[in-house]
This record gives C-alpha cells, structure tokens and sequence, in this order.
C-alpha cells in the first residue's frame, strides 16, 4: 500500500440501502466523511488535535464520479489520503472499488479549517506545519470540485421542513451528509426507481441549525447530460447554506 494512504473495507447494510436495493448516495458519502475521520486521527491532524488550537475541520466542497453503487450485503473497499493544499484549502481523494478490482467511485474534496471563535479561515500550511508530510502524489481520477452555481430562480420550490436533532453532528451544525439526504428526498419514488447517478458535486455555503426552516430550489439541465441543480436555504434570512449538482442517467429497466 502506498504511504500515507487509508484503506478500510465497508460492507452495506440494510439500512443503508435505497428502494432499489443498492447503496443510496448519502450513505456512500458517509462512507467518505468517516474514512476522512480516521486518517485524519492517525496522521495528527484530525478534530481531537485541532480543537487543542480552537480550530476545526469544515468540508467546503466534494465531487465524486459514480461508476456503480453497490447491493445489499456486498462489500466495497475505500481508500482516501491527502492531496496538499490549493490556496485555503486542503485537498482529499478517494478511491472505492470491490474486492475483485471492479470500480465504485473516485472524489475529491477541499477542506477548510476555521478559528471556532472568530470562524476566520486559517491557512493550511500556518495551522498543521507537518501537513504536507502526508501528502500523497497518487493522482485522483477526477478533478477538484468546483465552485456551483446556483439552481435557478425559476426552479421548483420544496415544501419547508425543519432541521431535527437526527441531523445534527457533535458541534450542534447539521451533519454535511444530510443536505444530500435532504436533496434526495425531493425526488419521487418513480425517478429514484428508473434512474441512477453518475456524479454529485456539492458546495457547502454556511451552517444551519436546530429547528430552523429549509427549502429547497431545483432546477433542471437537460442537454446531452441531465444534471438537476439543488439550492438548500434557510427561510428566515433567505441564506442559501448549500448548493449540490447530480447527473443523472434512466436506466434501461421498467
């Protein structure tokens, strides 16, 4: 195995699952945000070790390249390492394929590390000094995720529901997974049946809270690829906290 490079297996359970019978999105995200964790710990510079500093990890953005996702009771192994750092951010790569080599997913992401008082953005290379002892110059198979735009004014709007106590992480902010759980949620049992992923791109824009309201904007391109655009905001100042773009492909099955 290369140096400085986490591989860890994960095998999908039940619960995990969508309607069709296969990994859903959020949870293969999961599966990122916890192997980005555990590196993170065992290099030195994970949550633990930054809140010695009042800092703290804060994913900004992600995109990852769907080959398959895999059924019920099948198992994938991940593998993720640091990438360096590009201006504020400090970039990630993951690779998920079978055990027989057959391939899953590849992403990117950038990450920011923030002052918790003053929520100032602090440089990489000023706040983990042996962070780019880890890095690691195995390329990723797809590109840096990307500043979005977002969906279009004229977009379908959700109907408003509130951030609950299940979707909050240990800082009391929303876990960043469940903006996608919220964004899936917005399509019908129909489309989720007769299509499948081929990309996700998120940005995340600010935090949200408990018990504050959320609507969600999408807007549809459909060119030679289907991408729908989904805005996540916060109804009581308008804030669009999050932005995440999924291509989509119809699957030959009735």
């Amino acid at each position: 195995m290369e140096p400085n490079l986490l591989e860890k297996k994960y095998r999908i359970h039940v619960h995990e699952t969508g309607p069709d019978g296969k990994l859903n999105l959020y949870s293969l995200f999961d599966y990122m945000q916890d192997i980005a964790s555990d590196q993170a710990e065992k290099l030195g510079f994970g949550r633990n070790d930054l809140l010695q500093n009042n800092h703290f990890w804060v994913l900004s953005r992600i995109y990852a390249v769907i080959t398959e996702l895999p059924p019920w009771e099948d198992s994938i192994v991940f593998k993720t390492w640091p990438y360096g750092t590009d201006t504020v951010f400090a970039l990630r790569n993951y690779e998920a394929d079978y055990p027989d080599g057959r391939h899953v997913v590849s992403a990117s992401s950038s990450w920011l590390i923030l002052d918790s008082v003053t929520k100032k953005i602090q440089r990489p290379g000023a706040v983990l000094t042996k962070y780019n002892q880890f890095i690691n110059p195995v390329n990723s198979t797809v590109r840096i995720a990307s500043k979005l735009e977002p969906a279009k004014n004229e977009g379908i709007l959700s109907t408003s529901f509130r951030v609950k106590v299940s979707d909050l992480d240990m800082n009391h902010h929303t876990n960043n997974v469940k903006y996608l759980k919220w964004a899936c949620d917005t399509y019908t049992l129909d489309f989720a049946l007769k299509n499948v992923p081929l990309s996700v791109e998120i940005n995340y824009l600010a935090e949200s809270h408990f018990d504050e309201e959320i609507i969600i904007r999408t807007s549809v391109e459909k060119q030679d690829k289907i991408f729908y655009n989904h805005s996540i905001i916060r109804t009581n100042d308008e804030k669009e906290l999050c932005r995440i773009r999924i291509e989509w492909k119809e699957t030959n099955i009735n």
